[in-house]
């Protein structure tokens, strides 16, 4: 080959790939951290844990051999489905657990609101539908985001979460005994203008349709405002606050929550991002409030569970959380000490979940 001709084509090659590389997004952007520092990844639970948020949507009809197996490899015990339904499904789920793997499963209820709220006759039926799923089998009533969110009523007009005509659902699970794990709104982020400054900007890019303008359907305040009403309303009944109430990011805030209303635990599944960027504080946080706290991940990926061992029980540092577009900084552990991380993992579960089997757990 002719040597000019050679030079130029390397030359075009290599000025090509600087041009590209000069050429990517920050979607694109994720470098690999060049920091040597003590540490590894945690695959196992220090302790044997209850997963008071997993969802698996087919387990009236499910071979739960794979997600046992699964389970086992992470030192999960107990896994709570929130996705139980209600009536003949959750009778089901309730029998395929029973004849398999009896203790390793529970199911929570659910009530499907949209269009139903103020309809004659409804809330009766549905607190007589709740008593029954608990008869069959229920440990507790999952609420999903689309009360207060997307849910109407009869009217067509938005239910609030503290709106009066739910009452006798939150009265019946207190009587019953049963808690409620309630998901309310979203991250604040998307409530907010969608620019520089908003730190979900990455994930709102790559996932568009969870943006919602200030206002929609109502201010991020109002829906989060009216979640702390209900909870205000049933004293006598026990709420675990899905996602840390969204203020994982503001654990003053939540310290203060927690102090105002007594019957309020939180979970911490999906905002584990959150803990493992202000280690020390989560850390204070965590010991003062040991009892008020449950471990949940919420989806069913077991890839992802190591991220949550290694912030819970480690003191490592700088290392990667598992989804860059929520979030795009580096995690540290906050080296929880045994006791927490016990009632944290099983401790507190046993406490609020009814009907768990205390006899896979240690003391």
């Amino acid at each position: 080959m002719n040597t000019k001709k050679h030079v130029f084509i390397l030359f075009t090659f290599f000025f090509s790939s600087y041009i590209i590389a000069q050429d990517i997004s920050f979607e694109d952007y994720n470098p690999k951290s060049t920091l040597v520092v003590p540490g590894s990844i945690i695959k196992r639970a220090k302790f044997p844990f209850i997963d008071v948020h997993g969802h698996q949507y087919k387990m009236p009809n499910q071979d739960l051999t794979p997600v046992i197996n699964a389970m086992d490899t992470l030192n999960m015990r107990i896994m709570v489905n929130l996705s139980g339904r209600t009536g003949d499904d959750l009778k089901k789920s309730v029998q395929n657990i029973k004849a398999h793997y009896p203790n390793r499963f529970v199911v929570f209820a659910n009530i499907n609101f949209n269009g139903n709220v103020g309809k004659k006759g409804w809330i009766e039926k549905t607190v007589n539908q709740l008593e029954l799923d608990v008869k069959n089998g229920a440990r507790g009533l999952k609420v999903y985001k689309g009360l207060g969110l997307r849910d109407k009523d009869v009217h067509g007009e938005r239910v609030a979460i503290n709106d009066a005509r739910l009452n006798p659902i939150w009265a019946k699970c207190g009587e019953l005994g049963i808690p409620v794990l309630i998901h309310a709104a979203d991250p604040k982020s998307f409530w907010d203008d969608f620019d520089g400054d908003n730190e979900r900007w990455l994930e709102l890019k790559t996932h568009p349709r969870r943006k919602r303008s200030a206002t929609n359907p109502a201010p991020w305040e109002q829906i989060i405002g009216e979640q702390h009403s209900m909870f205000k309303n049933h004293p006598k009944t026990v709420f675990i606050n899905a996602h840390m109430g969204w203020y994982a990011n503001n654990l003053g805030k939540l310290g203060a929550l927690l102090d105002e209303i007594p019957n309020m635990n939180v979970g911490i599944a999906a905002i584990i991002a959150e803990l493992g960027r202000q280690p020390r504080f989560a850390k204070k946080f965590f010991i003062k409030y040991q009892d008020r706290i449950l471990f949940g991940k919420d989806s069913w990926k077991p890839k992802e569970f190591p991220t949550y061992f290694r912030v819970l029980e480690s003191d490592d540092e700088y290392f990667p959380y598992h989804k860059k577009y929520h979030a795009f900084w580096p995690m540290y552990g906050m080296d929880l000490p045994d006791e927490v991380l016990k009632k944290v993992y099983y401790k507190n579960a046993l406490r609020i979940v009814p009907g768990l089997d205390k006899s896979l757990f240690p003391n």
